[in-house]
């Protein structure tokens, strides 16, 4: 797949207020500082699509972006750590975790982790609440451009075999780079593919 065309569409903190879902969507969470607004820029080719800053927290709202008129691309606030108010964040939180448990039409959720470090308590936490609310997503691995590859692949398999202590079988897994565009066609082929497995939503 191509990214063609990726258009701003709404932002807002209610399911009931997100486009109607007739198109197959995905969505895009991490812990703050990860690199998720660099990532989904250069996942569909627009440095300025999403907002990115020097300081974690800026994405507060869910921010629905259309790709090629064919899937929702959500940008999500992200987790952990900021210097943001804890109530602040609890809202985040709040209206995130209802989006995820009730967005009919999400197919996947594409939960960031940085690469260069092995598996932190908040990902851990976060991501053992998909897997008990059966919402189905994968790991991507950002900025291993900033590691060497075997750092990397050892960061992973701390990952792999800390999350196997839980869980029965392992989400799959990307490597990405936001600068080097490392991973983007794996990840544009894996929305394509499980596209393929959508049924629009009856009004």
């Amino acid at each position: 797949m191509k990214v063609k065309t990726a258009e701003f569409v709404i932002s807002n903190t209610r399911v009931d207020m997100c486009p109607k879902p007739l198109l197959p969507e995905y969505a895009f969470i991490g812990r703050s500082n990860v690199g998720k607004s660099s990532l989904i820029n250069s996942l569909c080719n627009n440095k300025k699509l999403a907002k990115t800053s020097s300081t974690p927290g800026k994405t507060q709202l869910i921010n629905h972006f259309i790709i090629n008129d064919e899937w929702y691309l959500v940008d999500l606030p992200g987790y952990g750590f900021t210097k943001t108010p804890v109530a602040m964040k609890e809202k985040w939180m709040n209206f995130t975790r209802n989006y995820l448990r009730h967005r009919e039409n999400l197919m996947c959720v594409f939960v960031l982790l940085d690469s260069r470090h092995n598996i932190l308590k908040a990902d851990d936490e976060f991501m053992e609440w998909l897997g008990e609310n059966g919402i189905p997503f994968v790991m991507v691995f950002t900025k291993m451009d900033k590691l060497d590859p075997r750092d990397v692949e050892g960061n992973i398999k701390a990952y792999q075999e800390k999350m196997s202590e839980k869980w029965s079988f392992l989400p799959q897994h990307f490597l990405t780079s936001s600068e080097k565009k490392t991973g983007n066609e794996e990840l544009l082929a894996f929305i394509e593919e499980t596209s393929k497995g959508f049924t629009p939503v009856k009004e």
